[in-house]
């Protein structure tokens, strides 16, 4: 069975944090990831924000918990019209637990989530080259798919 779970700090204690943190630095990342190692501290900083989403998924068998993936992400509103959306941030499925469900359980509750909390959408991007995640992304059948330019601006 695959869990996934909204984490936040009002249901989440400290040792359950540090727990997940030294879950995703050691699970299977691929190099093309860019994982940066996480720290318990930054985590509990990013969810005292309103408006963050972090969900983990794990599979569970026979009372053992895999950890499988992530997914952060951020509640917007737009300026014109209180219309509520989600922006997903990452979804990341550990390298050894692709095409096991994850990907898609993860963007499912994430999908539930902006559905529950009155979003009008949810939006995404991914590069054009990464097939994998496309192919996940179309099989929950889209409303619209867009190509853009992603633009980046290191500020240190």
């Amino acid at each position: 069975m695959i869990e996934v779970k909204r984490i936040a700090l009002d249901d989440t204690t400290d040792e359950a944090i540090e727990s997940l943190v030294r879950s995703i630095n050691n699970a299977a990342w691929d190099e093309g990831n860019g994982m940066t190692p996480y720290d318990p501290g930054a985590l509990k900083a990013y969810l005292e924000r309103a408006d963050t989403v972090f969900m983990a998924c794990h599979a569970v068998h026979d009372g053992q918990r895999t950890f499988m993936g992530m997914a952060s992400a951020r509640l917007e509103m737009k300026p014109y019209d209180h219309e509520l959306w989600l922006y997903v941030d990452e979804v990341d499925v550990c390298a050894d637990q692709r095409q096991k469900g994850a990907g898609k359980a993860i963007m499912q509750a994430l999908l539930d989530w902006a559905e529950d909390n009155d979003c009008e959408e949810l939006w995404l991007g991914t590069e054009v080259d990464n097939d994998a995640a496309n192919a996940l992304y179309r099989s929950l059948d889209p409303d619209d798919e867009d190509q853009v330019v992603g633009y980046t601006w290191e500020t240190d």
